[in-house]
């Protein structure tokens, strides 16, 4: 069967990678970040260590049910180069042999410090989805997360 690989990107301007890595690295509180997420927590492990596992339920992915849950494995952590890459082990929408990588890349430009996020996934075909609806759907999730994130950091900051 032929798997769906996809990647969506998104440009934060003035926040620096090491100021967005540990909130991805925050494996168990993707929650805060990510808009359609209501709750995420950990069900074992130590949060960011590979092996620990997320427990992840919000607005469904996937038209066929109303609310979506999901169990993820951090399956690796690359302190150096800001990434980090987790798998599905259980869920219900529809995702098969899931797995996902998420990229922090440091940007310095003319107008300041910056950074692009890279979310690559690799997945099986989803029923009731097509691809470019899947990828849409990532790239408005990102997009969104990205403000939140930015948000958060330039709140805290000016406290």
């Amino acid at each position: 069967m032929e798997k769906w690989e996809g990647k969506v990107s998104s440009t934060v301007r003035g926040t620096r990678a090491d100021e967005i890595w540990p909130l991805f690295k925050d494996f168990f509180n993707l929650h805060k970040w990510f808009p359609t997420l209501s709750t995420s927590y950990g069900i074992h492990g130590i949060n960011g260590v590979p092996g620990c596992i997320r427990y992840c339920l919000g607005n469904s992915i996937n038209a066929t049910n109303s609310v979506s849950w999901s169990k993820e494995r951090l399956i690796a952590v690359d302190e150096v180069n800001m990434s980090l890459s987790y798998e599905i082990v259980d869920s219900n929408i529809g995702f098969n042999s899931y797995v996902s990588t998420i990229r922090i890349i440091p940007v310095i430009a003319d107008t300041g410090n910056g950074c692009v996020i890279e979310w690559c996934f690799t997945v099986d075909p989803v029923q009731g989805l097509t691809f470019e609806d899947l990828l849409r759907k990532y790239q408005v999730g990102l997009h969104k997360m990205v403000k939140t994130m930015q948000h958060s950091l330039h709140t805290e900051g000016s406290n």
